[in-house]
């Protein structure tokens, strides 16, 4: 390789194309020419445009892929330039020393950065990543109801585990010991989440956030693999029904817990009585409740853009259901609120443990073993097999929970059934009652024989 100099560089022209005309960039390396004793590095190359502009190049690997970054422009060009043919070659010496020490980790050209990073220096990193999926899409393009619980896990499990790790680096084993953390009950800055069920709730979150990303970036490959959960979906489906003495046990505890908000027994009450799920109880506000409604009396409509169906849900209430609610004044918002019907009440887990402990107390006061395990939305569950114990029409016990029926006759069927709904909340609620205020042996025993009198009298 002949030395290089300034006259050489001043002479390159751009090479032409099949149709005659200068090609839009030409290369010319120039890898192992000297200047003054300067011996330039391998892949260093003078790149000359269409217009005779001329910079200096390097071309260099990183992992088998190719990177070609601007040093700068030759000084002599007409429309101006810092480098001499000399410093241009120092500085791509300089900047292989950079690569072989690992001073230099990200490959590509700085103007290549901060189009594709922003002008953050470091790049992307999960947090980051996470940030702009909230954003994007929980709030603005998907609208989830779960946007608050979304980011509450991504802020509490995921960030302080692997948050400050790069997108392009982020690998299987980060995700794996983070799951690994979660489902041990060591996740997160307080350390106090815990269970295989968190963690594959976690996952699924972190999932989304990943494959939604990876539909943005052409580089960017997702490290979440099938096989991470910790759980199968079977394992996760709960079957837990509160039984008669639960129940019970459950109103009393109501009536003497102390420590939790004044709307919070009446809360709870509620969400047995309409078969709802937590968030729509405690969403209830006095715009969405009709007392007395026109023709079908008393009802409580649950518009659909918060509901989990999407539809809105009309659930015709009870005298019990009413009773829990109380006086709706003018102009109330929030039903159960803590602090006037501002907000709606949502310090669900600090009750659920007061109500967990005096349940507990007035078991193990009788002498019985603790109550097992339970959810608030096993209230749900229950109220839907004292349905079926009340020997209601299963279509219309569905109806009252918001289920969509078959795609056929849910298409045609619009037939809104509130008659119906009635009857089944009615049976539920003299059901509730009645395990509420069971029969004593001798009242009982009166019934049966007043029965066999009247039955004596007809024959």
């Amino acid at each position: 390789m002949p030395n290089i100099s300034e006259k050489i560089v001043g002479e390159l022209e751009p090479k032409l194309d099949q149709h005659g005309k200068p090609r839009a960039s030409t290369l010319y390396y120039f890898s192992g020419a000297t200047l003054q004793g300067k011996k330039a590095p391998a892949g260093f190359a003078v790149r000359v445009t269409a217009a005779g502009t001329k910079a200096f190049v390097l071309f260099h690997r990183k992992d088998g892929k190719g990177y070609l970054e601007t040093l700068g422009r030759w000084d002599a060009n007409a429309q101006g330039g810092s480098l001499t043919v000399r410093a241009a070659i120092v500085e791509a010496e300089q900047l292989v020393k950079d690569f072989t020490k690992g001073n230099r980790e990200d490959p590509r050209p700085e103007r290549t950065r901060r189009l594709e990073d922003g002008n953050k220096p470091d790049g992307l990193d999960v947090a980051g990543l996470l940030d702009m999926f909230v954003t994007r899409y929980v709030e603005k393009e998907a609208k989830l109801r779960s946007t608050d619980q979304i980011k509450h896990t991504f802020e509490r499990l995921v960030k302080p585990e692997i948050g400050d790790i790069g997108i392009y680096e982020i690998r299987r084993s980060h995700v794996i010991n983070m799951l690994d953390a979660i489902a041990d009950g060591e996740g997160g800055e307080d350390g106090d989440a815990g269970g295989p069920v968190m963690a594959d709730r976690t996952l699924a979150y972190v999932r989304k956030a990943f494959n939604w990303y990876a539909t943005r970036d052409d580089e960017f490959k997702t490290p979440i693999v099938q096989g991470m959960a910790r759980t199968k979906p079977k394992d996760r489906q709960r079957k837990r029904v509160l039984a008669d003495d639960e129940i019970r046990d459950l109103w009393a505890a109501l009536e003497t817990i102390e420590d939790v908000p004044a709307c919070y027994p009446r809360f709870i009450k509620a969400l047995l009585l309409t078969a709802t799920r937590r968030n729509e109880a405690s969403g209830m506000h006095g715009a969405e409740l009709e007392l007395p409604h026109a023709d079908d009396g008393n009802v409580w409509k649950i518009p659909g853009d918060r509901y989990k169906t999407k539809l809105d849900h009309v659930i015709p209430l009870t005298v019990a259901a009413l009773d829990e609610i109380g006086k709706v004044e003018k102009g109330a918002r929030f039903i159960f609120s803590s602090d006037g019907g501002k907000t709606p009440f949502s310090g669900f887990s600090k009750a659920k443990r007061a109500l967990d402990a005096e349940i507990a107390k007035r078991r193990r006061a009788d002498g019985r073993e603790p109550m097992p395990n339970w959810t608030l939305h096993d209230l749900r569950r229950t109220a839907r097999t004292l349905m079926s114990r009340a020997k209601v029409d299963a279509d219309h016990a569905e109806r009252c929970l918001g289920h969509v029926m078959a795609v056929v006759r849910g298409t045609y069927d619009c037939w809104a059934f509130l008659d119906e709904k009635r009857a089944v909340f009615e049976a539920l609620a003299a059901l509730v009652d009645k395990i509420l205020h069971p029969a004593s042996n001798v009242e009982l025993l009166s019934a049966h024989r007043a029965g066999s009198a009247d039955n004596a009298a007809l024959r």
